[in-house]
């Protein structure tokens, strides 16, 4: 995952590059969503780094891979998502984070996010949360759309060549990004970390069953969704954000893969609401 940053190693060990005697120093752990590893953010963290040194100049990334994907997809997937947190948690560990982070989850990660924030608030400092499709909130309109779901599901199972299931996958998932312009890296993570069947089918039971707190989280809450999302309505979003009291951003074209689709817009929305929240006092890990 190239960083083009002297002062940031790939986002695999942003850790290792730690400018001296900056304490503490902000970091930010981004969690990808169902069957999708690090890899699959694109050029968004580069971005996503870039605004945040401009508010945090000491931040880092940390990019994890869920279990069951990526460099951990020999790992069997828990199908509940207070085990997934537990999983991430002894990642950090292992990367010596011992301090609260900042939390990004996108679909299946910010079910991971909400839970985190829910059962060890004193670890989470904020959360910002894309295309979250999150129970009881998507019950108030509409259920998520569980055949688009499926089909991704059925992709996985397919004899399609690994270059057609990827470009199904970026059809369901994105609106705006050029499918040449990136299916190549696609099939290459696609080839190093196979996508397996039995995680894939796993993830999803633990998406489906995982329900959310109505009270708000210790942490304050980004919520940033797309309106043109074929996965997750965008009301589930609009739905959180009225229970918990926390901004919503909605981008009116992108699809479920916002950071893929137009990771500019949520790298500038992420620092917009740290620049707004400082300008206002907030104390980082408060709401007001």
């Amino acid at each position: 995952m190239p960083i083009n940053d002297s002062a940031a190693t790939a986002a695999s060990d942003p850790l290792s590059a730690a400018p001296a005697e900056r304490t503490p120093t902000p970091v930010w752990v981004l969690l990808r969503g169902l069957s999708r590893a690090s890899g699959h953010w694109g050029v968004f963290p580069e971005h996503l780094l870039r605004e945040l040194r401009a508010l945090q100049p000491a931040s880092r990334l940390l990019l994890l891979d869920l279990p069951g994907t990526g460099a951990l997809r020999r790992q069997v997937s828990p199908t509940q998502v207070s085990a997934i947190v537990d999983a991430c948690r002894e990642q950090l560990q292992r990367h010596g984070v011992s301090g609260p982070v900042s939390l990004v989850g996108m679909s299946l990660g910010g079910a991971v996010l909400s839970e985190w924030a829910s059962r060890y608030p004193n670890e989470v400092e904020a959360g910002v949360l894309i295309n979250p499709s999150l129970r009881p909130f998507s019950e108030l309109f509409r259920k998520p759309r569980p055949m688009n779901y499926l089909g991704l599901l059925l992709l996985s199972l397919s004899r399609f060549s690994a270059r057609m299931r990827e470009e199904r996958v970026l059809s369901l998932t994105t609106r705006l990004t050029p499918t040449q312009a990136i299916i190549d890296r696609w099939v290459e993570l696609q080839r190093q970390h196979p996508l397996g069947v039995r995680n894939t089918a796993r993830q999803l039971l633990a998406s489906m069953r995982y329900r959310a707190s109505r009270t708000r989280p210790a942490a304050p809450m980004l919520l940033l969704c797309s309106k043109a999302d074929g996965l997750v309505d965008w009301r589930c979003s609009q739905a959180i954000s009225r229970a918990w009291g926390a901004p919503l951003r909605l981008h009116t074209k992108a699809g479920h893969d916002l950071p893929l689709d137009d990771p500019q817009w949520v790298a500038r929305a992420v620092a917009e609401w740290l620049r707004d929240r400082s300008i206002q006092g907030v104390v980082p890990g408060e709401w007001h």
